[in-house]
């Protein structure tokens, strides 16, 4: 388990560095999965210590979301007073996400089908 965890933990860090040396636009533990997924297509398959260990760290993931809510609750009244744009940007990017995900499907839908 420690093996993998420090894998998981070592692909963020490399993340966060390459986002840090570059001045990307990504956070660097989105960067980091990345990394984790190449290494993981190079390999073929994921292992069953490496899905133990993420399943344990997934299981725990409320946690990391403490932080977030305080956040929320300390700054209630500036999120009421931007509660408009706030309210039109996830109502559209909702409606953006449904529509890219129907347009997605029907093109996988004939490519499945076409093959």
């Amino acid at each position: 388990m420690l093996p993998f965890l420090t894998l998981i933990l070592l692909c963020q860090l490399a993340g966060e560095l390459v986002v840090g040396a570059l001045a990307l636009p990504v956070p660097g533990p989105v960067l980091g999965m990345v990394f984790l997924f190449l290494i993981l297509l190079i390999r073929g398959q994921v292992p069953a210590q490496l899905e133990q260990t993420s399943n344990g760290l997934l299981r725990s993931m409320s946690l990391l979301f403490v932080p977030a809510g305080t956040g929320v609750i300390l700054h209630f009244q500036l999120l009421g007073e931007a509660l408009l744009p706030l309210g039109l940007a996830l109502v559209i990017s909702t409606l953006a996400t449904i529509f890219v995900t129907g347009l997605l499907m029907r093109w996988l839908g004939r490519k499945a089908s076409d093959g």
